[in-house]
């Protein structure tokens, strides 16, 4: 198992933190290969300039600007992603990590011809887990469509293997939450992230 977990907080204090350090931790202690990318502490640059945007469809001359993004992005078989959600969808500097790694040619492949639509081109991407927390309560991100759930869910799901394992776990009305429901939502992420562990890691067969 090689999982690539995509952090994005400012604060290394948060509760966003140590929800990153138990995903590591029982990665760990499954045997996983772990390369994480800490998007703040990288200094990433979630700008997609207009150099970027006029070569975007040329991929290796798009790339280049964030090789060891795209490398980690093409090594992994797990991608995990842990964040706080803002104005029910992602940080802009997750968004820019999106929109300046996910290209053609690593995330997915253009269209063929006229009317075409694009490609899956992660599909050695077997496994997928989010992992964030909301302010709002479950009721009201349902409300507003849950736009960051549905991008990273539906959207990039979309680009990863057929029978791709995805799990979602979100702690809602964190702004009320309480040292009880904090240790609550930690169990639930324990819990997440061992059932993102391939069976083959426990002596069987890869799960889906």
């Amino acid at each position: 198992m090689r999982a690539l977990v995509v952090y994005a907080h400012p604060r290394e204090q948060s509760f966003t933190a140590a929800v990153r350090d138990l995903v590591l931790e029982r990665l760990g202690a499954a045997g996983a290969e772990v390369r994480l990318h800490d998007l703040y502490a990288r200094g990433f640059d979630p700008s997609l300039s207009a150099r970027e945007h006029e070569c975007y469809a040329q991929g290796a001359e798009n790339r280049a600007a964030v090789e060891a993004e795209c490398e980690s992005l093409l090594w992994a078989d797990t991608l995990i992603f842990v964040y706080p959600t803002w104005w029910y969808g992602l940080p802009a500097m997750l968004k820019g990590w999106l929109d300046r790694v996910m290209l053609p040619d690593v995330a997915f492949l253009m269209p063929q011809g006229d009317g075409g639509t694009i490609r899956p081109g992660l599909t050695h991407i077997e496994r997928l887990g989010v992992f964030t927390s909301c302010g709002a309560s479950r009721w009201l991100s349902f409300l507003a469509g849950a736009p960051g759930k549905r991008t990273l869910m539906r959207g990039l799901g979309w680009l990863l293997a057929p029978r791709a394992r995805k799990i979602f776990v979100a702690h809602y009305l964190m702004d009320s939450s309480t040292p009880q429901s904090r240790a609550a939502h930690l169990g639930r992420v324990a819990r997440a992230v061992d059932r993102l562990v391939p069976a083959a890691g426990k002596g069987g067969r890869h799960e889906r």
